[in-house]
């Protein structure tokens, strides 16, 4: 069974269609990348899926429709980690994580061991654990969001929906983060969705690619594939194989 479905998707914005009838889904230990260029519509398509935004079609998580599904079933199944977040408030990396578990429990129900123990297993994946008494207000911005990516590991979805994780982390952060999220996605029954401006990311993690260009899907296949050097200079109006050669080639000196 897939993970998750989607079939004929729309996005419309008053008179505008931002996304138009994409169908496609995503089987377990695929990490699709979601590229393309500005105003492709990859975050509206991301927000739809999470459902923020209204939409027509259908989307099926597990083989249940999400827009019938109840929030807290939702949340035991789907996660999202967000570009960035604001760390305004005086909770520690340990009670951030906590919130993960919320999804398992009603509002009369405490923490139990396994509760706990999720949370302790995921901040010591996410290297967090000796952060877990800070307060998130004073830490590094890559401490932060590995912090909230150990929410999503102690949550334990199925599915993770990614916007843009890495894009303002510093090359070592980012680093952590796309190695964290490979590894947590080789366990059995577990999907990524992301949305990626950066292609050598998106093929370097990616196990496949959606290629998006006016709302539409330009392709959908394997890196290498979705990320042709006619498909790019077609949908980005330039050479974007001999512009990714020319700017790491000062690597090979």
């Amino acid at each position: 069974m897939y993970v998750l479905e989607v079939e004929n998707l729309s996005v419309r914005y008053g008179e505008t269609q931002v996304v138009c009838g994409a169908s496609f889904a995503v089987q377990s230990g695929e990490w699709l990348m979601i590229t393309g260029p500005n105003g492709a519509g990859k975050s509206t398509m991301l927000s739809a899926l999470m459902q923020a935004v209204p939409y027509t079609g259908e989307v099926r998580l597990d083989g249940e429709n999400l827009q019938t599904m109840k929030p807290r079933r939702r949340a035991l199944k789907m996660g999202l980690l967000a570009q960035r977040y604001a760390a305004g408030y005086a909770f520690t990396v340990e009670e951030i994580v906590r919130l993960g578990r919320y999804a398992y429990h009603d509002a009369l129900s405490g923490f139990d061991e396994a509760d706990e123990a999720a949370v302790t297993q995921a901040l010591k994946e996410t290297g967090t654990y000796e952060l877990r008494r800070h307060p998130v207000s004073q830490i590094s911005g890559g401490e932060l969001q590995r912090a909230f990516l150990a929410q999503l590991f102690a949550q334990n979805p199925k599915l993770l929906l990614l916007d843009e994780p890495s894009s303002h982390l510093d090359l070592a952060y980012q680093k952590q983060v796309l190695s964290l999220i490979s590894g947590w996605l080789k366990q059995d029954g577990r999907a990524v969705i992301s949305v990626m401006h950066d292609l050598a990311v998106a093929r370097r993690f990616g196990t496949r690619v959606m290629m998006l260009n006016h709302g539409h899907i330009e392709a959908d296949n394997a890196p290498e594939k979705a990320l042709s050097p006619a498909l790019l200079s077609r949908v980005y109006g330039m050479d974007v194989d001999a512009w990714m050669q020319d700017l790491y080639a000062i690597w090979n000196d």
